[in-house]
């Protein structure tokens, strides 16, 4: 039998707590599932630091994809029955599609590190470029996977991971303002932060979406559970994504990681102190190979031998990101931007190297994004489709949306000890320079 046709004898589920089942009908994705590149991500958190904010947030990208899957997979099956092509070139939805979106679906995060975005930011990796390599590569079981569908097949879904594939309705479907991986990842991280805020109704939206010919678009009776998305994803950002303590653990581990790299570089690492795993990336000379040995768990061992280092400073980072001793942080503004350099001089005056112990993070998003073809990465516009066929651009019919779109949100912060706001007074040598420090504190916000 066709292997791309290849349908399972009996439909196998997998439990799920945000769709309740997730739905494996295809031989093709069973066999993905089961390759090592794909059950990797099961030791990567899907939200990082997170976890030390919201303790429930240990979900992992392997939940989230197969959470992504179930989405697309619900798509295509609405698209087949209510839009199914009549002829070539109509816009409607070709069913022959069907694969290369739910695989696309289910792999799009497979290239992610550990500890994603800060691992990302020190080794200079791109989790985007090692999904395309990982399914393009012969060497790794997910591309025998895919080759089994066709020679071409492993080109064709690494082509909408990168935008390229031309079918927009496909691309759509898992890279745009409102696709599988935001709806999933909004439903799965609301429910695992205990939050309400990134609860909205998929099952009415997944109902009102229809293809045409760029893509895809709602119709209007679906706007306003389409209005409920755009605010629960505003809401999740600033309250759960941009959390001051995830925050401020993530750039701990970005100055553990970096110092480490350091280290390194100076030659100041004894032979136990040196993360072999990690060496192809302090040289900047890995394969993928190498990437893939790297998960959650493997940083966190170093994390723990790196306790007991004789560096004092890689030490003590190792033991604040494991025993979750967060930095404090405040609010900085346009006034209170020159007040930096002065607060970095009085940490530095009892003791701290700034390099590792402050930091400047910026967290910013736009919750909706109207096109602007002259932007340098232009969104695809939610478009609502009008009772004559006619399509309107989502924040022109919302005020809720309009009043909220192309706005950043979010904010910039001073990061620093929490022991500079001890309160000693009298029998500290540094008693003047902690009060000075704290005097331009006021309700977590610097204030000239």
């Amino acid at each position: 039998m066709d292997y791309r046709n290849q349908i399972l004898p009996r439909e196998k589920v997998l439990r799920d707590p945000v769709h309740n089942y997730i739905h494996v009908q295809h031989q093709v994705i069973l066999d993905l599932i089961n390759t090592k590149e794909f059950q990797r991500l099961r030791r990567i958190k899907q939200l990082g630091t997170a976890s030390f904010t919201f303790h429930g947030a240990e979900h992992s990208r392997f939940s989230h994809s197969v959470g992504v899957y179930e989405i697309a997979r619900q798509i295509c099956d609405n698209f087949q029955r209510n839009f199914p092509t009549q002829q070539p070139g109509d816009g409607l939805w070709n069913d022959h599609e069907r694969l290369v979106a739910l695989c696309a679906a289910l792999l799009h995060d497979i290239g992610h590190g550990p500890y994603s975005h800060t691992f990302e930011h020190i080794f200079a990796t791109n989790h985007e470029q090692v999904t395309v390599a990982i399914l393009t590569d012969p060497a790794t079981q997910v591309n025998a996977v895919l080759r089994r569908v066709s020679p071409e097949f492993p080109e064709q879904v690494a082509s909408v991971i990168t935008h390229d594939y031309p079918n927009p309705q496909v691309v759509q479907m898992i890279s745009s303002q409102i696709d599988a991986d935001r709806m999933d990842y909004l439903l799965r991280d609301a429910y695992n932060t205990g939050t309400e805020y990134g609860k909205f109704d998929l099952t009415r939206i997944l109902r009102v979406m229809q293809p045409y010919k760029e893509g895809i678009a709602f119709s209007m009776d679906g706007m306003h559970a389409v209005e409920d998305y755009i605010l629960s994803r505003f809401q999740m950002y600033l309250q759960v994504y941009f959390h001051p303590v995830s925050r401020s653990m993530e750039v701990i581990l970005q100055h553990l990681l970096q110092r480490v790299k350091t280290l390194y570089e100076q030659n100041a690492l004894p032979a136990e102190a040196v993360p072999h795993l990690l060496l192809p990336f302090l040289e900047n000379d890995f394969t993928l190979a190498d990437y893939l040995k790297l998960d959650d768990g493997v940083l966190t061992t170093y994390f723990i031998h790196w306790q007991d280092f004789d560096d004092p400073i890689l030490s003590d980072l190792a033991s604040r990101f494991l025993n979750r001793r967060p930095l404090k942080s405040v609010s900085v503004t346009e006034k209170t931007q020159n007040l930096l350099p002065k607060m970095r001089q009085l940490i530095a005056a009892v003791g701290y190297d700034t390099t590792y112990y402050t930091a400047i993070n910026n967290s910013y998003d736009l919750p909706y994004d109207a096109y602007n073809p002259h932007s340098a990465n232009p969104k695809t516009q939610i478009e609502i489709s009008q009772p004559d066929g006619s399509l309107i651009e989502l924040s022109a019919l919302s005020d809720i949306v309009a009043a909220i779109s192309g706005k950043m949100t979010g904010d910039e912060r001073f990061f620093f000890p929490k022991e500079m706001l001890r309160q000693e007074t009298t029998d500290n040598l540094f008693a003047a320079t902690y009060q000075e420090f704290q005097s331009h504190i006021l309700n977590g916000t610097l204030v000239p």
